[in-house]
């Protein structure tokens, strides 16, 4: 039994991984459906979370169903990073994770998120400081290094545990490579080995598919596996994954009718928690994955990512529910 804390997440947890505009509350949803068994929000400003910015405030959003959780900051000033564990303690969420890995340049370039690889003192610094400033367990997702020439991971698990961190997710990249080539897990799996370390390990990085979940969980040996981009408009990935893992067998792919009727209870979800224009808007990075591989798709989902109207967009969610039906397709 994997726990972070006295949180049990079961023999091994398939997380889904904090991704900004993504990993709200419809999606989620979605996801603890098909077999998630640990989410995280957004990740959330810091100093918008104490300036009571609408956008951060918003991302604190949890609901019972989608228990447990972690609400993710990230943040580079240590007086804003106790500020803002308070008022996600308020928040009542399972677990609290801080952003080492964010390799995006407008975070970065304040030293948060995967900028802070550049300040490894600090790192262990902030962490210690926000460990001893909630109640709440705190986790750590980051990535192996700066760059090639300073893939410092291993040391970095062994202080933050140290600090008192309660778990921690590495991707296999370092900030230079960003989304770019292969995800290294090597380190991980030293990490995981390490017999230092008594933490939940969980690795992160280019699962896209049950058979490599399976080859990743027996070759590294991690504790669990973090699932982000596969993920994305695909929250069966949870469902295969762990019905490979229970019976040695590939499920079919969602049916039409499984695929629109998740991107219609999303979009429904969407408008009625972020309204109907934005919750319109932010939906469109979804539909292509909805709907990946359908011949002849490409119509409809140009459709799917002009149309701003609700009501209209569930319309031709029927359509292409009929479509397909008609050709007798099973995708």
């Amino acid at each position: 039994m994997v726990k972070i804390s006295d949180i049990e997440l079961g023999a091994f947890p398939l997380l889904l991984a904090p991704m900004e505009d993504v990993s709200d509350p419809p999606f989620r949803a979605l996801c603890k459906e098909q077999g998630c068994d640990m989410m995280y929000t957004e990740f959330i400003s810091v100093e918008g979370l104490i300036r009571d910015a609408e956008k951060s405030v918003q991302k604190l959003d949890i609901y019972d169903e989608e228990r447990p959780i972690g609400i993710q900051i990230f943040g580079a000033e240590l007086d804003s990073m106790r500020r803002a564990a308070e008022i996600v303690e308020a928040a009542q969420p399972e677990v609290l994770d801080i952003n080492f890995g964010c390799p995006v340049k407008k975070v970065v370039c304040k030293m948060a998120g995967a900028g802070i690889l550049q300040d490894i003192p600090k790192m262990v610094e902030l962490t210690d400081a926000i460990v001893k400033s909630t109640n709440l367990p705190v986790t750590v997702k980051t990535r192996l290094g700066w760059d090639d020439n300073t893939k410092y991971i291993e040391e970095v698990a062994e202080r933050l545990q140290d600090v008192g961190i309660k778990a921690l997710s590495i991707h296999g990249r370092t900030r230079k490579q960003m989304y770019k080539g292969e995800a290294d897990w090597t380190l991980i799996g030293n990490i995981k080995n390490n017999p230092r370390i008594h933490i939940p390990i969980f690795g992160n990085g280019d699962i896209d598919s049950p058979q490599k979940a399976k080859e990743y969980r027996e070759r590294y040996g991690v504790d669990g596996i973090m699932i982000g981009r596969a993920s994305i408009g695909y929250p069966w990935i949870f469902r295969e994954i762990k019905h490979y893992f229970a019976t040695g067998e590939i499920l079919p792919p969602p049916t039409i009718d499984e695929r629109v009727a998740a991107a219609k209870q999303h979009l429904r979800h969407s408008v009625d928690w972020k309204g109907a224009k934005l919750g319109v808007l932010e939906m469109r990075r979804h539909y292509t994955n909805y709907f990946r591989s359908l011949p002849g798709i490409k119509a409809f989902r140009q459709q799917l990512v002009t149309e701003g109207s609700p009501e209209l967009l569930m319309e031709i969610l029927d359509q292409i529910q009929e479509h397909y039906a008609d050709m007798a397709m099973t995708v």
